[in-house]
């Protein structure tokens, strides 16, 4: 990517306007591609359009294709006509290869430099994380897999809750388990997490839930398709967001709560897989369960605090709406095991929301996806970067 971005030197610094530099900068400086002093040097030390573009470009391609890379991703979405008119790539080729990778099978600790780096509480870039804060860290992990009705077992979701508990120990969390609850005992296992001792002293906290689902809501164990509206037995995502919430958990105030939910969110073919054996990948509908042979700031005033109702929440979610979203029967689903491959090999260095367009990446590179299903970040209210630092 450096080297594209240099062979449209000439053509940027002539075409480019002062405005879209100016943005340029702000996000370059946000994503610490620039640092404070390289945007001062171009504002103040380059007082023409020509001269700012040419200190921009070759600051930014001289620190490689990932800082190039960032560059012509904003340069396109703030001025399209110049990046058609430029001929840049549109794609990153680290989606290409992303499924080339070598994953890393156990948690890679990150570098006590990166940690020195990046651990000042007063850095109002970075959610504060200190050695007192990661022992008091806590998840919360649910995983439906046996069924009042048996054809809608999760057949593979063993491996899920396996693989899921293992890589958030590894990341330092005390995980609160369960297996196999109603949509009822799920809202009070919520309930309960929100009032847990250590939510006080954490620096984060992870909620896992892992069943059938349909748009907005997971389904309980006692779910069947002859349940009425009023008598299902599903639990609403919303209520992860009103129980953790800054109204009813002041505990977590100012810290990053990360939501995952495998589930389908409707009964649609967001994807459609070529497969050896047809039994071996299902999708978390009821409607496809069980292993199939188809093909198928804050404010103060007269003595109140105001705080934003729902912040520092970042969800990822298995599917698009209204899509079904996809299970191994003995690997189990497709986001969990790229979420353990990604936090495994790359949390030493990235923070959470690249760590999900990682997990994201993974499914767009996937050739075996003729129909993309794509995993989508939901209701993201992170104001700073969250890194989990394992090892530390």
């Amino acid at each position: 990517m450096a080297e594209e971005l240099k062979a449209v030197k000439i053509e940027f610094m002539e075409k480019v306007s002062s405005t879209v530099i100016e943005q340029l900068l702000d996000h370059l400086l946000h994503d610490n591609v620039l640092n404070s002093g390289e945007e001062e040097a171009i504002i103040e030390a380059h007082n023409t359009r020509r001269k700012r573009a040419r200190i921009l470009i070759d600051s930014v391609s001289k620190k490689g294709d990932e800082a190039s890379w960032k560059m012509i991703t904003y340069l396109q979405q703030k001025d399209p006509m110049l990046f058609k008119e430029l001929g840049l790539p549109t794609e990153s080729p680290q989606a290409a290869s992303e499924v080339e990778r070598q994953w890393s099978t156990t948690l890679i600790p990150c570098k006590r430099t990166f940690w020195n780096a990046r651990k000042n509480e007063k850095d109002p870039k970075i959610y504060p994380v200190n050695e007192e804060s990661k022992k008091n860290r806590v998840a919360l992990l649910i995983t439906n897999i046996k069924f009042k009705d048996s054809r809608y077992d999760r057949h593979g979701a063993e491996a899920d809750e396996r693989n899921m508990a293992r890589l958030l120990r590894a990341l330092g969390y005390e995980v609160v388990q369960y297996t196999n609850l109603t949509g009822e005992e799920i809202d009070k296992a919520v309930i309960d997490f929100s009032k847990h001792s250590k939510l006080k002293d954490t620096d984060s906290v992870f909620v896992v839930i892992m069943s059938h689902g349909k748009l907005g809501s997971v389904l309980g164990v006692n779910w069947t398709e002859t349940q009425t509206k009023d008598e299902e037995d599903v639990f609403p995502v919303d209520n992860i967001f009103k129980h953790l919430g800054s109204a009813n958990c002041k505990a977590l105030l100012n810290k990053p709560k990360i939501i995952i939910i495998q589930a389908c969110r409707g009964e649609e073919g967001g994807s459609v897989l070529i497969r050896d054996g047809a039994k071996a990948l299902v999708s978390d509908n009821t409607q496809q369960a069980g292993p199939s042979t188809s093909d198928d700031g804050c404010i103060v005033h007269d003595g109140f605090q105001f705080v934003h109702k729902e912040k520092d929440f970042i969800a990822l979610l298995s599917c698009t709406p209204d899509t079904v979203s996809y299970r191994h029967t003995v690997d189990g689903a497709f986001l969990i095991q790229y979420i353990v491959d990604v936090v495994n090999t790359c949390a030493c260095e990235e923070d959470i929301e690249e760590l999900f367009r990682m997990v994201m990446r993974r499914f767009e590179a996937l050739p075996l996806v003729m129909k993309k299903q794509i995993p989508t970040k939901d209701r993201c209210t992170l104001s700073r970067r969250f890194y989990l630092f394992p090892g530390i």
